[in-house]
């Protein structure tokens, strides 16, 4: 393929437009994408605006109708409406960026239709993951199906190629932290022994909230975990795989997950401190506590920690926590939401922590503290407590090898990878970028394939991670809130054989 794409974006939500559309708008301007159409539901505009500066445009978009989940194909009216939008527009590429549940029929019918895909994290996920076991263990028998898709695929068109909008495999902090995990791992044949990350959303949804405002899928049975949950997910078994080296292969995963969910929630904040908090909030909510109980019985996790023990060969070569909190820090203070503003809006603000050690050898410390102010306030954006707030400190063994530092701390400018036009920040914003403009040079022929940082056929491990969390989950729910045996599952990559014929049979062993 060369020359420029038409791009299909299925699903033009918030999300989308926040990070999918000013990056595409970007790549037409450097001359990669042609036209981009949307497809969403009835209930969005027929137009959207996006653009980068001073460029304004108008995207039409396409209304498909809602269909029931799960399910693995398109209900016919609307691949009726899609290959339609594919002949006019001349369509070489489609971007899913639905709810995630019906990324599965999506993702196949544009790998059916010969279409090269970015595929939106997660991956899949299913309703009622964090409550029914049989939605959990889904989620990899899911991406069994896509990667038998994905390879009958490329079988038919060698230069196929689904990507996974997994930003953080771009952000050049992270990927900073894979090249020293390698260094050192070359170094000394020492694996990475333990992982600490933890992520935080900063978002404060109010009690009549949790019902009234279908945001992150609470409702449908799952939360953090199948949202940004993904990314850590991703990163680390990314990040583990840097270090691994022959005879010290991970090959399986041992789970553990301790969740809160609504109810949890509404015991840390009552109905009564929300009204006392936030003034005309009791005038507002119409539900008591006893209400709010019934209504968000069997909802989705809102928090989720869990302990991971990674092993080769039946010996533990790392441990990890991994913890992910919806409700952590936040600088809302309006008692009414802006209306379309619950991805980035209401004071949401993230911050993320990883610890990593390598043994005696290395410590990596990356940390993402950032708060939300104005320009006005006089606050250095790069500094903690800036909104681009981003370092890495890098601790080594120099006692051991003198030429080692004892110590660096990596700042923001430290992490810019590139430089000018070229230039990759480390935000996550510029990270999306370089993901979008990554795939549409793969397409015109301007990058090879060996060049794209995230396969579809690499994602076998953040997609058994994010099963096992919620099968672990599910189990737990299913026994009373009853602490369960930890999830054990087979945890080689895609690309090794497994020692069955479907992921499912590995999911759900216990010891």
């Amino acid at each position: 393929m060369s020359g420029v794409v038409n791009v299909l974006v299925v699903g033009v939500g918030s999300h989308a437009r926040l990070n999918h559309l000013p990056a595409l708008a970007v790549a037409q301007d450097a001359g990669l994408a042609g036209t981009v159409t949307g497809a969403d539901l009835p209930d969005i505009a027929a137009a959207v605006e996006y653009g980068t500066p001073g460029r304004p445009r108008r995207m039409s978009v396409v209304h498909v109708q809602p269909f029931p989940v799960p399910r693995r194909s398109l209900p016919d009216g609307v691949r009726r409406v899609l290959e339609g939008v594919v002949e006019r527009k001349r369509i070489g590429a489609v971007v899913v960026a639905t709810e995630p549940s019906v990324h599965l029929p999506y993702a196949l019918w544009a790998m059916e239709r010969g279409l090269p895909v970015l595929l939106d994290k997660p991956l899949t996920v299913r309703p009622g993951a964090s409550t029914e076991p049989d939605a959990a263990q889904a989620i990899a028998d899911d991406f069994d199906t896509l990667l038998d898709a994905y390879r009958a695929a490329r079988r038919r068109d060698p230069q196929m190629v689904v990507s996974v909008l997994s930003q953080r495999r771009w952000h050049p902090a992270f990927r900073r932290v894979r090249e020293l995990i390698a260094e050192v791992a070359d170094a000394t044949n020492c694996p990475v022994t333990s992982v600490q990350s933890s992520h935080g959303d900063g978002q404060w949804r109010l009690p009549d909230e949790l019902v009234d405002l279908g945001y992150h899928g609470f409702d449908r049975g799952y939360g953090k975990a199948a949202h940004s949950g993904y990314h850590h997910f991703d990163t680390v078994p990314w990040w583990l795989a840097a270090g691994e080296r022959p005879g010290k292969e991970i090959d399986e995963v041992e789970i553990h997950a301790a969740c809160t969910r609504p109810a949890d929630f509404l015991a840390q904040l009552t109905v009564t401190d929300h009204a006392r908090l936030l003034p005309g909030f009791a005038d507002r909510n119409p539900y008591t506590e006893q209400d709010l109980d019934r209504m968000t019985a069997g909802f989705g996790e809102v928090d989720v920690f869990l302990s991971v023990s990674y092993r080769s060969r039946g010996r533990v070569v790392a441990l990890g926590s991994h913890n992910l909190a919806h409700t952590t820090f936040s600088q809302r203070s309006a008692l009414h939401p802006v209306p379309g503003g619950l991805y980035k809006g209401n004071g949401r603000i993230g911050q993320e922590n990883h610890i990593i050690q390598q043994g005696p050898f290395q410590a990596l410390h990356l940390h993402v503290l950032q708060t939300l102010h104005g320009d006005e306030d006089g606050v250095d954006r790069q500094a903690v407590g800036g909104a681009d707030h981003i370092e890495l400190h890098v601790f080594r063994n120099n006692r051991l090898r003198p030429d080692w530092q004892r110590h660096r701390a990596l700042g923001f400018a430290d992490l810019v990878h590139g430089s000018g036009d070229n230039a990759v920040l480390p935000t996550q914003r510029s990270a999306r970028t370089c993901a979008i403009t990554e795939f549409l040079s793969y397409l015109t022929g301007r990058i090879p394939r060996t060049e794209m940082a995230s396969d579809l056929a690499d994602h076998r491990r953040p997609a058994r991670l994010m099963a096992g969390a919620y099968l672990s989950m599910s189990r737990r729910w299913a026994d009373a809130d009853r602490p369960a045996a930890p999830v054990v599952l087979d945890f080689r990559p895609a690309a090794a054989p497994a020692p069955t014929a479907r992921a499912l049979a590995a999911l759900g062993v216990t010891r």
